[in-house]
């Protein structure tokens, strides 16, 4: 990894919270940001702050599911992080292919709807390459066991000598911050709301048990966590439109873990 990306690691390490309730939903929608403020950061510290990355991939489908929920999840994630931490954190994100040189700049990726993608020979090269050179990917939002194989097979490529393994609710991941008491779900949106009054938080019959697995380096280092199951980025994205929705799944499940994760990803 880079220079910047090593000062960064370390300026995090020192992260603290400063708030544990996010509190205030945001029902006004302006055009610009889509409702979310913007901030400004020291421009001497301008790579030293924390930018959300975005991996855009190639799908089977033929469509852009890497896009799915952008640009709302990832400003309104931002937002977040820099609001209840004292992270520095840039306020726009930015979009990678795994091929981009720029990739090695950032210790923390985004992977979303990953269950039709398709890596190319330079890509499995790359990612396996930047994971264990201390980079952190982030996967979210797939559902069913047509998905999760698809994507298993396709990061076996990148790993043929490691397994995707369950997360143990003791994990600090699920506690460095906000101590969880549940691996939550997070359905979306339209999804919470036909299923609030049986309590259905799942997207297909398939799909009923949340999953959050990993892949560990030699030294024990989670580098790759996946949320299976559950759709973290819409308790992002959505957050400003139901105040119920908001205050079940956005403020206590979505980003609290979250936050988790990325603080977990820039001190280990």
């Amino acid at each position: 990894m880079k220079k910047s990306l090593i000062s960064l690691a370390v300026i995090c390490a020192s992260l603290i919270v400063v708030t544990i309730s996010i509190g205030q939903y945001r029902r006004e929608i302006p055009a610009d940001r889509g409702g979310v403020p913007e901030w400004k950061n020291d421009p001497e510290f301008r790579h030293d702050v924390f930018t959300f990355v975005r991996v855009r991939y190639n799908s089977h489908q033929g469509w852009r599911r890497w896009a799915t929920d952008y640009p709302d999840s990832d400003l309104n994630f931002s937002y977040r992080l820099q609001q209840l931490t004292s992270m520095k954190v840039d306020p726009e994100g930015r979009i990678l292919e795994l091929t981009d040189k720029e990739l090695f700049d950032f210790p923390f990726i985004y992977m979303i709807e990953p269950g039709s993608l398709e890596f190319t020979e330079e890509e499995v090269t790359c990612l396996r390459r930047y994971l264990m050179n201390g980079g952190f990917m982030m996967v979210d939002d797939f559902w069913g066991e047509a998905e999760w194989d698809n994507f298993a097979m396709e990061m076996k490529r990148v790993f043929p000598e490691r397994e995707l393994i369950d997360i143990p609710l003791e994990h600090p991941i699920f506690h460095c911050v906000y101590d969880l008491k549940e691996k939550p779900q997070v359905p979306s949106i339209g999804v919470a709301q036909w299923g609030r009054s049986e309590g259905i938080t799942w997207e297909r019959e398939d799909a009923k048990e949340v999953h959050y697995r990993g892949i560990f380096d030699d030294a024990g280092r989670l580098i790759v966590v996946v949320c299976h199951n559950t759709d973290l980025g819409d308790g992002w994205e959505r957050e400003g439109e139901d105040k119920w929705y908001f205050q079940e799944f956005s403020e206590k499940k979505a980003y609290p873990l979250g936050i988790n994760i990325v603080f977990y990803a820039m001190t280990h």
